[in-house]
Protein backbone atom coordinates (compact mmCIF):
# COMPACT_ATOMS: atom_id res chain seq x y z
CA UNK A 1 0.00 0.00 0.00
CA UNK A 2 1.77 3.56 -1.11
CA UNK A 3 1.50 6.72 1.33
CA UNK A 4 -1.14 8.31 -0.27
CA UNK A 5 -3.97 5.10 -0.02
CA UNK A 6 -2.59 4.83 3.72
CA UNK A 7 -3.25 8.52 4.01
CA UNK A 8 -6.75 8.70 2.46
CA UNK A 9 -7.46 5.38 4.45
CA UNK A 10 -6.80 7.15 7.46
CA UNK A 11 -8.81 10.44 6.80
CA UNK A 12 -11.63 7.96 5.46
CA UNK A 13 -11.38 6.33 9.02
CA UNK A 14 -11.41 9.63 11.39
CA UNK A 15 -14.49 11.17 9.31
CA UNK A 16 -16.08 7.74 10.20
CA UNK A 17 -15.48 8.17 13.64
CA UNK A 18 -16.71 11.46 13.40
CA UNK A 19 -19.99 10.34 12.24
CA UNK A 20 -20.16 7.92 14.61
CA UNK A 21 -19.79 10.45 17.58
CA UNK A 22 -20.82 13.75 16.62
CA UNK A 23 -19.71 16.71 18.63
CA UNK A 24 -22.57 17.22 21.22
CA UNK A 25 -23.70 20.99 21.60
CA UNK A 26 -22.79 23.37 23.63
CA UNK A 27 -24.88 24.16 26.76
CA UNK A 28 -27.16 27.26 27.15
CA UNK A 29 -25.63 29.92 28.65
CA UNK A 30 -27.62 30.33 32.40
CA UNK A 31 -28.64 33.55 30.53
CA UNK A 32 -30.90 31.33 27.93
CA UNK A 33 -31.54 28.06 29.42
CA UNK A 34 -33.49 30.93 32.17
CA UNK A 35 -35.44 32.61 29.47
CA UNK A 36 -35.84 29.03 28.09
CA UNK A 37 -37.13 27.95 31.01
CA UNK A 38 -40.17 30.80 31.76
CA UNK A 39 -40.75 30.37 28.01
CA UNK A 40 -41.46 26.72 28.63
CA UNK A 41 -44.87 28.31 30.26
CA UNK A 42 -45.47 30.61 27.62
CA UNK A 43 -49.52 31.68 26.76
CA UNK A 44 -50.13 30.36 30.56
CA UNK A 45 -50.95 31.96 33.64
CA UNK A 46 -50.26 31.09 37.39
CA UNK A 47 -51.53 32.18 40.53
CA UNK A 48 -49.39 33.10 43.41
CA UNK A 49 -48.81 33.16 47.18
CA UNK A 50 -46.42 35.98 49.30
CA UNK A 51 -44.37 33.90 51.12
CA UNK A 52 -41.89 36.34 52.60
CA UNK A 53 -42.90 39.82 53.66
CA UNK A 54 -40.50 41.31 55.73
CA UNK A 55 -39.97 43.35 58.19
CA UNK A 56 -43.65 42.76 58.59
CA UNK A 57 -45.92 45.72 57.57
CA UNK A 58 -47.50 48.28 59.39
CA UNK A 59 -49.82 49.69 57.21
CA UNK A 60 -52.55 47.82 54.66
CA UNK A 61 -50.68 45.77 52.45
CA UNK A 62 -51.47 46.37 49.10
CA UNK A 63 -50.97 42.24 48.32
CA UNK A 64 -52.84 40.92 51.62
CA UNK A 65 -56.19 39.15 50.72
CA UNK A 66 -55.52 39.58 47.03
CA UNK A 67 -55.08 37.08 44.30
CA UNK A 68 -51.87 37.35 42.52
CA UNK A 69 -51.34 35.94 39.06
CA UNK A 70 -48.65 36.28 36.33
CA UNK A 71 -49.20 35.58 32.71
CA UNK A 72 -46.16 34.87 30.77
CA UNK A 73 -46.78 36.62 27.39
CA UNK A 74 -44.99 38.38 25.18
CA UNK A 75 -43.42 35.56 23.60
CA UNK A 76 -42.80 36.30 19.99
CA UNK A 77 -38.86 35.84 20.24
CA UNK A 78 -38.47 33.83 23.82
CA UNK A 79 -34.32 34.63 22.91
CA UNK A 80 -34.61 38.26 22.96
CA UNK A 81 -37.01 38.49 25.97
CA UNK A 82 -40.52 37.94 27.96
CA UNK A 83 -42.80 39.96 29.05
CA UNK A 84 -44.80 38.74 32.45
CA UNK A 85 -47.85 40.63 33.48
CA UNK A 86 -48.00 40.50 37.07
CA UNK A 87 -51.63 41.44 38.24
CA UNK A 88 -52.61 42.00 41.95
CA UNK A 89 -56.21 41.48 42.19
CA UNK A 90 -58.03 44.38 39.65
CA UNK A 91 -54.85 46.22 39.73
CA UNK A 92 -53.45 45.61 36.15
CA UNK A 93 -50.71 48.17 36.42
CA UNK A 94 -47.16 45.66 36.80
CA UNK A 95 -45.69 43.92 33.94
CA UNK A 96 -42.00 41.99 34.23
CA UNK A 97 -39.99 42.76 31.02
CA UNK A 98 -36.86 40.44 30.78
CA UNK A 99 -34.71 40.94 28.13
CA UNK A 100 -31.23 39.37 27.00
CA UNK A 101 -27.90 41.21 27.02
CA UNK A 102 -24.37 40.29 25.43
CA UNK A 103 -23.72 39.58 29.11
CA UNK A 104 -26.77 38.71 30.75
CA UNK A 105 -30.30 39.38 31.61
CA UNK A 106 -31.84 42.72 32.38
CA UNK A 107 -35.03 43.04 34.41
CA UNK A 108 -37.63 46.22 33.93
CA UNK A 109 -40.51 47.07 35.68
CA UNK A 110 -43.01 48.40 33.52
CA UNK A 111 -45.91 50.14 35.56
CA UNK A 112 -49.05 51.90 34.06
CA UNK A 113 -52.28 53.31 34.86
CA UNK A 114 -55.73 52.47 34.26
CA UNK A 115 -55.74 54.12 30.71
CA UNK A 116 -52.42 53.20 29.59
CA UNK A 117 -50.46 55.88 30.43
CA UNK A 118 -46.70 55.08 31.86
CA UNK A 119 -46.66 55.70 35.76
CA UNK A 120 -44.20 58.42 37.18
CA UNK A 121 -41.80 55.35 38.61
CA UNK A 122 -41.57 52.95 35.89
CA UNK A 123 -39.27 51.01 33.96
CA UNK A 124 -37.15 50.49 36.69
CA UNK A 125 -34.68 47.15 37.48
CA UNK A 126 -31.40 46.43 36.69
CA UNK A 127 -28.98 43.76 34.91
CA UNK A 128 -27.57 40.98 36.14
CA UNK A 129 -23.84 41.46 36.89
CA UNK A 130 -22.47 37.75 37.21
CA UNK A 131 -23.87 34.76 35.08
CA UNK A 132 -26.49 33.35 37.80
CA UNK A 133 -28.11 29.99 37.03
CA UNK A 134 -30.91 28.49 34.53
CA UNK A 135 -33.45 28.45 37.99
CA UNK A 136 -32.33 31.64 39.45
CA UNK A 137 -31.33 35.25 37.83
CA UNK A 138 -30.62 38.58 40.54
CA UNK A 139 -30.67 42.22 39.11
CA UNK A 140 -28.81 45.01 41.23
CA UNK A 141 -30.81 48.28 40.74
CA UNK A 142 -29.40 50.19 37.89
CA UNK A 143 -27.92 53.75 37.71
CA UNK A 144 -30.70 55.28 35.38
CA UNK A 145 -33.32 53.57 38.14
CA UNK A 146 -31.35 54.73 40.98
CA UNK A 147 -31.94 58.50 39.40
CA UNK A 148 -35.36 57.98 39.19
CA UNK A 149 -36.01 56.16 43.00
CA UNK A 150 -34.26 59.77 44.21
CA UNK A 151 -36.20 61.92 42.08
CA UNK A 152 -39.77 60.34 43.06
CA UNK A 153 -38.92 60.60 46.61
CA UNK A 154 -38.28 56.92 47.48
CA UNK A 155 -34.84 56.77 48.83
CA UNK A 156 -35.48 53.36 50.25
CA UNK A 157 -35.26 51.41 46.88
CA UNK A 158 -32.19 52.46 45.73
CA UNK A 159 -30.29 49.51 47.30
CA UNK A 160 -33.01 47.04 45.91
CA UNK A 161 -31.91 43.53 44.08
CA UNK A 162 -34.19 41.61 42.43
CA UNK A 163 -33.95 38.05 42.24
CA UNK A 164 -36.51 35.74 39.66
CA UNK A 165 -36.05 31.44 40.55
CA UNK A 166 -37.35 28.87 37.87
CA UNK A 167 -38.47 25.38 38.43
CA UNK A 168 -39.92 24.80 35.37
CA UNK A 169 -43.50 22.58 35.91
CA UNK A 170 -42.94 23.18 39.46
CA UNK A 171 -42.77 27.02 40.75
CA UNK A 172 -41.59 30.51 40.08
CA UNK A 173 -40.57 33.03 42.58
CA UNK A 174 -40.49 37.04 42.57
CA UNK A 175 -37.86 38.73 45.07
CA UNK A 176 -36.93 42.17 46.16
CA UNK A 177 -34.37 41.90 48.74
CA UNK A 178 -32.32 45.35 50.35
CA UNK A 179 -29.80 45.31 52.77
CA UNK A 180 -31.67 46.56 56.02
CA UNK A 181 -33.25 43.28 55.98
CA UNK A 182 -36.57 44.22 53.06
CA UNK A 183 -37.26 40.55 51.99
CA UNK A 184 -40.49 40.52 50.02
CA UNK A 185 -41.30 37.01 48.06
CA UNK A 186 -43.78 35.50 45.75
CA UNK A 187 -44.13 32.24 44.76
CA UNK A 188 -46.68 31.36 41.51
CA UNK A 189 -47.49 27.45 41.55
CA UNK A 190 -46.84 25.96 37.94
CA UNK A 191 -48.23 22.48 37.76
CA UNK A 192 -51.39 24.41 37.72
CA UNK A 193 -52.44 26.96 35.18
CA UNK A 194 -55.56 28.98 36.05
CA UNK A 195 -57.85 30.88 33.46
CA UNK A 196 -55.98 33.69 32.07
CA UNK A 197 -56.18 37.34 33.51
CA UNK A 198 -57.06 40.57 31.26
CA UNK A 199 -54.73 42.22 29.35
CA UNK A 200 -52.37 44.60 31.40
CA UNK A 201 -52.86 48.25 31.39
CA UNK A 202 -51.07 49.56 28.25
CA UNK A 203 -50.63 46.20 26.78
Amino acid sequence: MNRFAAASIVALLAALAGCAHPPSRAPLAPADAFLSAIARHCGQAFAGRVIANLPTPTAPDAFEGKSLVMHVRGCENPAQGLRVPFHVGDDHSRTWVLTRTAPGLRLKHDHRHQNGSADAVTMYGGDSVDAGTASRQAFPVDAESVAMFQREGLAASVTNVWAMEIEPGQRFVYELARPGGRLFRVEFDLSKPVPLPPAPWGG
